[in-house]
């Protein structure tokens, strides 16, 4: 994964790093580093671009940002994949002397070895797409032609999501030929990858019609451990049932490399499974391990069905393993029949593609794989130690090879459709009249200024006939019509082992998809000669279910009516399927109706009320807010601390505001902050009141004699780390709740079954008592405070009035516990939030009310004289 942004960071510099010769009019791009990788080059009008897997190994030094470049090391030639480059080599040639196919037209390619190799890989597309001049000089109209206007290639779906991810990015086509994963189908993530081979999501449904064709309800699936894998795993479970009617006995996980314990545990789960189909979606080298544990068991009487990555593996159609495998079913990429391509490749020399000017063309390495040669001059120790030069005369017609066996064309012919898909998108850009072209304006794409985007436009409009008679166009995410052959391993009378293709599975954009199969002509390798049955228990009628008898696979079941909330509305349903969560099973258990749902909402009159209350609330304390410092001069703001009060309102309004949090259908979010909310909100208001009694009583104590040494503790300083350090307390309280145990929203259907309530449960009972109760602690001091103040004289406290209004809150949160244990659902919401209105209005009415009586109506009571007096009355 580092080599990968690795790779993307090298992209960047590749195209930012540039020396700005003017601002306005032109900068140049310094190409940083050259990426020597293995390839064959041939100039053009136009270049396409090609990945292809001609070495199997690597050895992988990883990126270098010094002036040394670092040169990956690839061997062990892999014979198929140099006949793939050579395949899109002769259509390029082909589509070159065809007079009606871009015509005036010269195509050329840049075809790079991956070495199966993900970083490797992405070097090579970045090559492509960067190009290999030293400087490239931007105009101000940014025009020109990308070095390669499209790319054919990945052969692996890993490395396609890699790649395709960043050239998605500058929307440079990308056609794959052989990355089946159902991923790649995601327009959103890969808006310029198109492929010629079908995805296996197409792939899994032609299994699926198999397994339905011949009966079988009850199959194994065996995948392998990688995205191809993975994903086919993910479209059985979801498409299996839906369009097969069947089931999976078992799913299991085929280990990379030598593991004798896992493959063990896994044949042993094939010899207990009474499922008689097995599904290997896997690769060869899977197929190899785990067919060594089968023959060791002697594991026999099963019917296999392969996914396209070993269908056609010739190691594995062996007399050895034929008494297992004989009768396999699979899936193939579609057979092509490609004229000429034999007598291209068989014509191919050294000297006539030798214009690599590094060293890496995989011509003269395929040359000295074949006829086990060296090139001078780097054969002076191979010739010494008795080994043959490279004449570049040899002649591949004398040396039995499978480079020239032409008989079973199957990437191959993908490989040409893709060539030829990018032709036929570049001859309809051409055909573009002006003035009618699909662009802004009507305008047309032209060559000499072609964007990348403009192509993929084209791509996704393509439509042709191969010569073989396949029609070859893309849907809307980019996947060819998809074809599969349908192919038998037969084992004959005499031993020969062949693989017969006996049908066919396709989509057309008439008929969608069929099958079409030739019974005659499949191999069946048990003795009745015939299909074998796997199935388990007979069909069960809608609103029932499969359910599994005890001690047996999940395929043997009994049939068991729905339960309520579930339904089945087919004939052997595996299961019954749960109604989503706003649905309930109807009384026939076949259909799903819709579900009542019940939560405090913004739409019902109770909500609106409290809404409406909760807003009013909060107005009313930014109403006394604005007369309390419009009116801060005046004796009776200044009297009675005009701070305290100010935050004393401001903590009021958030909590009428907090009130809101509980109203409407509950969210992560809002369950966690609601509670938080409410708790700080509270403990900051009775925070402040609680000072506001305890500088009451400083003061007063101050007045007599010899108290003047108290107030130094209740100065404005302390009284705000006062405040700050209670509600910090309580801040901490709730943040240990939700780490440890958070609220959450709830769907509770113990109420009624055919309605939802949705709540918020508090997670932590413990962590919600002790934010009430630190509340009720502080509450309960400040009540007991401002009683002992009560007497004091008038001027210098206003204990009565928080003495009152410290009893309504303590009373109205006595009240609302029970209140709220016995509430279910929205009305315990409602419980609390109209604790929370009552306890907050008794707080402002009872705190703030007199204050602006005397402020508002009373203004001759507000002098320093009438405040005086009333001390003096008493």
């Amino acid at each position: 994964m580092w080599a990968f942004f690795d790779m993307l960071l090298m992209l960047l510099c590749s195209y930012f790093s540039s020396a700005v010769s003017s601002p306005l009019y032109s900068s140049s791009c310094q190409l940083r580093e050259h990426f020597h990788l293995n390839g064959m080059h041939k100039a053009g009008d136009v270049v396409l671009g090609g990945l292809f897997q001609i070495h199997f190994f690597s050895t992988y030094p990883g990126l270098s940002y010094t002036s040394e470049p670092q040169q990956p090391t690839c061997h062990g030639f892999d014979v198929l994949g140099f006949r793939q480059a050579q395949t899109m080599a002769f259509a390029i040639d082909e589509i070159n002397r065809n007079s009606h196919l871009l015509p005036n037209v010269t195509l050329g390619y840049s075809l790079y070895d991956n070495c199966l190799q993900l970083g490797i890989g992405f070097r090579a597309a970045l090559t492509l797409t960067s190009g290999l001049e030293e400087k490239v000089t931007l105009h101000e109209t940014c025009v020109g032609t990308p070095p390669v206007l499209g790319i054919v290639g990945d052969s692996s779906s890993t490395r396609s999501i890699a790649i395709s991810t960043v050239l998605g990015l500058y929307r440079v086509p990308m056609v794959s030929y052989f990355a089946t994963c159902s991923c790649l189908s995601d327009r959103q993530k890969f808006p310029s990858f198109f492929r010629t081979i079908p995805s296996d999501a197409f792939q899994v449904r032609a299994m699926i019609q198999i397994l339905k064709y011949f009966g079988w309800t009850w199959a194994g699936l065996l995948i392998s451990d990688d995205d191809y894998g993975l994903h086919a795993a993910r479209s059985f479970q979801t498409d299996l049932g839906p369009s097969g009617g069947g089931c999976l006995a078992y799913t299991e996980i085929l280990p990379w490399g030598d593991n004798p314990a896992e493959f063990r545990r896994i044949v042993d789960l094939m010899k207990i499974s009474t499922a008689h189909v097995v599904i290997v979606f896997a690769h060869e080298s899977h197929m190899i391990d785990l067919m060594k544990e089968v023959v060791r068991q002697n594991v026999t009487g099963l019917q296999w069905i392969a996914s396209e990555a070993w269908t056609s593996a010739a190691v594995l159609q062996t007399p050895h393993l034929m008494p297992y495998l004989g009768g396999t079913l699979g899936i193939a990429i579609r057979r092509g029949e490609i004229p000429g391509l034999r007598e291209f490749m068989s014509q191919i020399y050294p000297d006539l593609h030798h214009n690599n000017s590094y060293g890496n063309n995989v011509v003269n390495q395929f040359w000295e794989y074949t006829f086990k040669c060296r090139f001078a001059p780097a054969a002076a120790g191979w010739v010494e130690a008795g080994g043959a030069l490279c004449t570049g005369h040899e002649d591949v017609e004398n040396v039995e090879s499978e480079f020239l066996d032409i008989s079973n064309l199957r990437s191959e012919y993908n490989v040409y459709k893709a060539v030829y898909a990018l032709a036929y998108a570049l001859d309809d850009m051409m055909q573009c009249e002006p003035g009618r072209g699909p662009f802004s304006r009507s305008s047309c794409a032209y060559l000499q200024r072609l964007e990348p985007w403009q192509l993929v436009y084209y791509l996704e409009k393509v439509n042709f006939t191969t010569p073989f008679g396949d029609q070859v166009s893309f849907d809307e995410n980019g996947d060819v019509l998809p074809i599969y052959d349908i192919m038998n391993w037969q084992w004959l009378p005499d031993g020969r082992i062949t693989v017969q293709n006996v049908g066919e599975v396709k989509k057309s954009a008439l008929k969608g998809e069929e099958l079409t199969l030739d019974e005659d002509k499949i191999f069946w390798n048990f003795e009745s000669k015939e299909p074998p049955r796997s199935v388990c228990s007979e069909s069960c009628p809608p609103g029932t279910r499969m359910a599994r008898k005890k001690g047996e696979p999940e395929c043997c079941f009994d049939c068991i009516p729905c339960s309520e909330g579930k339904i089945s509305n087919k004939t052997d349903s595996m299961e019954c399927t749960s109604c989503q969560e706003d649905f309930w099973s109807s009384p026939q258990r076949d259909h799903c109706v819709l579900k009542k749902t019940e939560f405090l909402s913004y739409h019902e009159p109770l909500g609106i009320c409290l809404a409406t209350i909760s807003l009013l609330g909060a107005f009313m304390c930014a109403l006394v807010l604005c007369i309390f410092i419009y009116h801060r001069q005046t004796p009776i703001v200044r009297a009675n601390n005009s701070e305290l009060s100010f935050q004393l309102l401001l903590s009021l309004k958030l909590c009428f505001l907090c009130s809101l949090l509980f109203i409407g259908r509950p969210k992560l979010w809002t369950c966690q902050l609601r509670h938080a909310a409410f708790g700080i909100s509270f403990v900051l208001c009775v925070s402040c009141i609680l000072v506001k009694t305890m500088v009451v009583l400083a003061v007063f104590k101050a007045s007599k004699p010899g108290g003047e040494a108290s107030l130094k503790w209740f100065g404005a300083v302390q009284q705000r780390g006062t405040v700050l350090v209670l509600t910090s307390v309580q801040a901490a309280i709730c943040t240990a709740w939700l780490v440890s145990s958070s609220p959450a929203p709830h769907k509770n259907t113990q109420y009624h079954n055919d309605k939802i309530v949705y709540e918020c449960v508090v997670g932590s009972t413990i962590g919600f008592a002790v934010l009430l109760g630190y509340i009720g602690l502080l509450a309960i001091l400040s009540f007991l405070l401002a009683f002992l103040a009560r007497n004091l004289p008038d001027s210098f406290n206003e204990a009565k009035l928080i003495t009152f209004s410290m009893l309504i809150f303590c009373a109205l949160w006595v009240a609302f516990v029970p209140a709220y244990i016995s509430s279910p659902g929205k009305y315990s919401d409602a419980v609390e939030v109209f604790a929370i209105l009552a306890s907050s209005f008794g707080l402002l009415l009872a705190l703030f009310g007199p204050k602006c009586y005397i402020i508002l109506l009373r203004p001759e009571k507000n002098t320093k004289k009438a405040i005086m007096g009333r001390r003096t009355e008493s």
